[in-house]
């Protein structure tokens, strides 16, 4: 009589929060579903992660009731907390996981310390140079530790660090920016590429765009810095696609529309390949997911740091690109109109200043990075059980926790 087949191996990540963890987060999910895994996402109540899991076939996708911590509200914290924990105990309780990701954010740690009191394997990502609250405090807990900027490792208590770069959806990997093409092109995808995106988005295929985009949290600022260089640059051969964010969206389409700029507005896109696809040039924020995207398509950029962000971590993330010549930098208390134009007027007009800057984000891009993380959790998971005392007990050994080599 034959053996019934092992079922497959059950993995739960915790991404929900912001753009930043959900979209890396997704991208590891899927490596594991090619592999076999059943995955569920642990997300929160957010707008943005209820819109971007739609595109998450095949998965079984769980809300969480947590908050940030807001203004010492400790009790609203402590009670989101708890709720969150049940929760997370609950989904476990109905089918134990072998393993456990937290991304980082809010949503992180009741899985993983609930993925430890049920013996799974636990792991973390941190994308940004600086670690947030919730993995710096987390990293003591999980069997290993995963960061995308190799300095950010220092900075955390796990006993195993491995830089692998941050993970991006496979849309930006296989969109045609071929790395074999870099040395004999200006920009990783053929014209026909770059037109087809412009097209599906609604602009003229032929001419410079510029793409904007401040992600969910720092819009405004990033919008008032753009509309104040408008002037300048409105004699300009360009035509812009402006991601507003909700709050802005009228004011700034009214703008364009009020010098006559060609302009594609909008307040949300999810097809942000299709953006930085269309894109010649962006002006982003600095938050670590989307430096991952603007190095897979070597999209010569202009950095605006969120001024508040946690740590003013946007800031060192910006900071690490523009000293490699991948990006410009300047922070948004420093910014002037003619400033904004000058460097505009670089990124999209001086074509040895782009080549190199495209060199430079090549160095930036782990094209394998979702595909290692998937890895070593599947290797992990057929190595005998540890338990949360044994994992708290080594990490507490006082060992210093080097990176390993970054994988690019």
């Amino acid at each position: 009589m034959s053996s019934p087949a092992a079922k497959p191996p059950f993995v739960a990540i915790a991404c929900g929060g912001t753009g930043g963890h959900l979209f890396p987060g997704l991208a590891v999910a899927e490596q594991l579903q090619k592999r076999g895994c059943t995955v569920a996402l642990l997300i929160s109540p957010k707008d943005v992660d209820q819109q971007a899991v739609k595109s998450a076939t095949g998965m079984e996708i769980f809300t969480l009731p947590a908050v940030a911590l807001q203004n010492r509200n400790y009790f609203s914290f402590g009670r989101s907390f708890w709720q969150s924990w049940r929760a997370t105990k609950k989904i476990f309780q109905a089918r134990p996981p072998q393993a456990v990701l937290a991304m980082g954010g809010f949503t992180s740690a009741p899985p993983i310390l609930a993925g430890n009191a049920f013996g799974a394997k636990t792991f973390l990502h941190e994308s940004n140079t600086i670690p947030g609250r919730a993995n710096r405090f987390l990293s003591r807990f999980v069997n290993e530790a995963f960061v995308g900027f190799p300095e950010a490792g220092a900075r955390l208590k796990a006993c195993k660090v491995t830089t692998t770069g941050t993970p991006v959806r496979a849309e930006f990997c296989s969109s045609g920016r071929e790395s074999a093409h870099f040395e004999d092109q200006s920009r990783l995808t053929s014209a026909a590429t770059i037109e087809n995106c412009r097209v599906a988005l609604g602009l003229e295929p032929s001419r410079p765009t510029i793409l904007v985009m401040g992600g969910s949290q720092g819009a405004s600022g990033l919008n008032e810095m753009i509309l104040s260089a408008l002037p300048l640059l409105a004699q300009k051969n360009w035509q812009w696609l402006h991601l507003t964010g909700q709050n802005d969206f009228e004011k700034v389409k009214t703008a364009y529309a009020a010098r006559g700029i060609k302009a594609v507005v909008k307040p949300f896109l999810a097809e942000m390949d299709l953006a930085l696809g269309a894109a010649t040039a962006s002006v982003s924020r600095s938050g670590a997911s989307s430096l991952a995207e603007i190095a897979a398509l070597r999209l010569p950029s202009l950095l605006v740091p969120y001024p508040t962000a946690a740590d003013n971590h946007q800031f060192f993330n910006a900071s690490a690109f523009e000293k490699t010549g991948a990006a410009k930098l300047l922070e948004q208390k420093n910014s002037t109109s003619e400033k904004v134009a000058v460097i505009l007027t670089g990124l999209v007009e001086n074509e040895p200043a782009r080549a190199k800057m495209q060199s430079a984000l090549a160095l930036w891009h782990a094209p394998a990075a979702a595909q290692q993380i998937a890895g070593i959790i599947l290797d992990a998971i057929a190595q005998p059980a540890t338990s949360a005392r044994a994992k708290a007990k080594k990490c507490s050994c006082g060992h210093a926790h080097g990176p390993a080599k970054h994988a690019h």
